[in-house]
């Protein structure tokens, strides 16, 4: 029997994503995916308002989920609207989900870090193959979640206030970037980090594996340049020297580097080098899935449950 098909809606400070599946066997078979970058967190004022702009561009987007949400036929009961940290942290939040409700039919659920980071641990577990204790670092738009894990079992989650769109409007928003832009960026990521770098380096793991799109950017790069996909130190060195040598902020001198990654990739880099040195990592793979998927496997249990 064909099950119903569901979608899952992420509304995250960098990128809006949804992802379409009905559920083969016992898991989700994904059949359509739409993305756009809102970057919702670049519209943050000083008043710690978004911005209108800001605001009708995710409205835009949701715009374009509710056509597809029509066009695949989707019951309201089959779609999840999950917003992270920018919404969570925003003042006129309130606003934006009241525009928004018309368009998906919808509310939107603002989740805290804390079940950010469970989903994005069972995201990565459906979808990354592996054994052993894992440290899953998904590095967002405006916060990045820490988790480490073994198996099912989560030993370890937070929540920190740290991301590339938010560390690139404070360090590295005026070309040429320096030196200074890094070493500023790393003595933020300390400060973040303080009490949690300690409990991370104590519990230990077997292996790091990275979500999010300042990972995935990287691992464009090597690909492109045909180069292993583990992401290093000396990977992230070598980035960074060339980001220096950019004259602006397409980053066009930088090899594989998509267009649409460029404004926010040297905050990410930066985010990725301090954590690399700040808990001792040697290697980072790319998760094969985290949040989206994780309200995904979410959605396909209560999908099932109602069936």
């Amino acid at each position: 029997m064909l099950t119903p098909a569901y979608a899952a809606i992420t509304l995250g400070s960098n990128s809006f994503n949804m992802l379409i599946a009905r559920t083969k066997g016992s898991q989700p078979h994904i059949i359509a995916k739409y993305k756009r970058k809102v970057r919702l967190a670049e519209g943050i004022g000083e008043d710690g308002l978004l911005s209108q702009e800001v605001i009708q561009r995710g409205l835009d987007c949701l715009a374009m989920f509710a056509q597809m949400l029509a066009q695949h036929h989707i019951q309201p009961q089959h779609v999840a609207v999950i917003a992270t940290a920018t919404l969570r942290t925003v003042g006129n939040a309130e606003e934006f989900k009241q525009r928004a409700l018309p368009l998906l039919g919808h509310p939107i659920d603002v989740i805290s870090g804390m079940r950010e980071a469970e989903l994005i641990y069972q995201g990565m577990v459906a979808t990354t193959c592996g054994q052993g204790r894992r440290l899953v670092i998904d590095i967002g738009g405006a916060s990045t979640e820490f988790i480490i894990g073994d198996g099912h079992q989560v030993l370890f989650k937070t929540s920190l206030p740290m991301g590339s769109v938010t560390y690139n409007r404070q360090f590295f928003s005026s070309m040429p970037l320096q030196q200074l832009d890094f070493d500023d960026a790393k003595r933020q990521v300390l400060l973040t980090l303080a009490e949690h770098r300690k409990t991370l380096r104590d519990l230990g793991w077997h292996c790091v594996v990275g979500a999010s799109g300042a990972v995935q950017s990287v691992v464009e790069v090597l690909m492109h340049r045909q180069l292993s996909e583990t992401i290093t130190l000396d990977v992230l060195m070598q980035l960074k020297a060339e980001i220096l040598a950019q004259k602006d902020s397409s980053c066009a001198g930088v090899i594989g580097l998509c267009g649409e990654r460029a404004p926010t990739f040297a905050a990410g880099v930066a985010i990725l080098l301090a954590l690399f040195e700040l808990l001792g990592i040697e290697h980072l793979s790319l998760s094969g899935g985290a949040l989206r998927e994780g309200v995904l496997m979410m959605l396909a249990q209560r999908v099932h449950d109602q069936a």
